[in-house]
């Protein structure tokens, strides 16, 4: 089972015991976080795609650890003009292990296991379609054009 979840302006594919570096999060280490945009559920081949998201469904985590990533530098330079500027960027991330993904209709963790199958009630509803048919005034108008020509043809 798997979910895309959109976070911090970004969307992540997320599955159960993932660890997955978010941009920074204000929550401390340690503590449960819920996600509730989800874009996207996939369950055993059943896929629920939202409009946006998908409602009922939560992805909840926990924050392993907040830290700073690798060193990015910044050079601005300006030719012939002696313009050097450098300078460096840590972008700061969480750390957050997905623990759970939460349905209305089930709850599933990576510890319980399935032990029976749920029926499902499918109702089958029954259409009934009109169809109408249109002439086509395109085979007498063939006609008469040709017959048209055959009489100008005669006529000169």
């Amino acid at each position: 089972m798997y979910a895309i979840i959109e976070s911090c302006g970004k969307q992540y594919k997320v599955a159960e015991g993932d660890v997955i570096f978010f941009e920074k999060l204000d929550t401390e280490e340690g503590k449960k976080v819920t996600f509730s945009n989800v874009i996207l559920v996939s369950d055993e081949g059943k896929i629920k795609v939202g409009n946006p998201y998908v409602k009922g469904v939560k992805v909840e985590g926990k924050v392993v650890a907040h830290g700073k990533g690798k060193k990015i530098i910044v050079f601005k330079y300006k030719a012939k003009k002696n313009y050097r500027r450098k300078q460096g960027h840590r972008q700061p991330y969480t750390k957050v292990e997905i623990t759970a993904i939460k349905s209305s209709t089930t709850t599933k963790t990576p510890s319980k296991e399935e032990t029976a199958p749920k029926a499902t009630a499918t109702k089958k509803a029954t259409t009934t379609k009109t169809t109408t048919t249109k002439t086509t005034a395109k085979t007498t108008t063939a006609k008469k054009s040709t017959t048209k020509k055959a009489e100008e043809k005669k006529e000169a």
